[in-house]
């Protein structure tokens, strides 16, 4: 039973997952001992903001991706891309391992606040929004991630003249990946903050600063269907990224989660499911891996 007073414990869990499902050894979790950190070159007021997204664009030919939609391998991308913040995008996380027992991705502002994001440029709490966001792959090897994902989305920022970058990641693997290449931001002179649901996944790898929301999986930018939430989740992000004075900086939300009390206690726990269960998920988890790499292939 997991203690609804501490955040779950992600790596763990999904080692205990996945060795359930009979895969074979637990996937090694990246981690870096040295934290890079560079404070904002100029008053937020005054400076370019991006977003990072882990959400992948609505494909209609890919399957279902809408809300409450199955684990959807086929609408994963593999390479970082842009889009204008001009208009609101249609994102969908169903590529990912969000919670789906406690979350249904209908609210795109609980996991992309393009909107809060906007607003608070109009309200002059930062410089400008940038013209661009940025989507950030899904990646399990961190060698492609640290390689080609990072520098890729590096040279987007910089293209764009980047002063600061909002990580938004939803699944475990995503909180790794944009740990990672926030690092390689910052090494590069751009200030990062990343908006999380996976607290020891982000803290593991290690991280300039960190806002935390003890909220299930798919909704680190806020509560669904509560702008409210998302705007003060953005607040602190901001505020975290104008005021932190040395690495490893995490902030918890002081928001709380108004759903189902036993969230953390579902989440990918192999205790929890039948053996019947379990060969589904293996063999769904199968066939996504199938269907991912027909993509990858083209």
């Amino acid at each position: 039973m997991s203690d609804a007073n501490n955040p779950i414990a992600y790596m763990q869990r999904t080692r205990d997952y996945y060795l359930a499902l009979g895969y074979g050894a637990p996937y090694a979790w990246a981690s870096f001992a040295e934290v890079p950190f560079t404070p904002l070159a100029k008053p937020l007021a005054d400076s370019t903001v991006a977003l990072v997204t882990t959400a992948a664009p609505y494909q209609p030919d890919k399957g279902d991706q809408g809300p409450g939609a199955p684990y959807n391998a086929a609408a994963k991308f593999y390479e970082v891309y842009d889009a204008p913040t001009a208009e609101i995008p249609d994102l969908r996380i169903s590529h990912i391992a969000i919670d789906r027992d406690h979350t249904t991705a209908e609210d795109m502002g609980s996991y992309f606040p393009l909107a809060a994001l906007k607003n608070a440029a109009d309200a002059g709490k930062i410089g400008k929004l940038a013209d661009r966001f940025f989507g950030l792959p899904t990646n399990r090897s961190q060698r492609t991630t640290i390689d080609v994902d990072g520098p890729a989305l590096l040279a987007h920022c910089q293209k764009h003249n980047i002063d600061a970058a909002i990580f938004v990641p939803n699944c475990p693997v995503c909180h790794q990946s944009v740990s990672i290449v926030a690092r390689i931001l910052e090494q590069a002179g751009i200030a990062t903050v990343i908006v999380g649901c996976a607290k020891d996944i982000v803290e593991h790898v290690g991280v300039p600063r960190f806002l935390f929301s003890d909220f299930p999986l798919g909704n680190a930018a806020g509560r669904p269907n509560d702008p409210a939430s998302q705007t003060a989740t953005l607040a602190m992000a901001l505020n975290l990224l104008e005021t932190a004075d040395h690495p490893r900086s995490t902030v918890q939300s002081d928001l709380v989660w108004v759903g189902a009390p036993d969230w953390k206690d579902d989440y990918s726990n192999p205790a929890k499911l039948s053996p019947e269960e379990i060969t589904r998920r293996k063999q769904a988890f199968d066939a996504g891996k199938v269907a991912a790499k027909k993509v990858l292939n083209g």
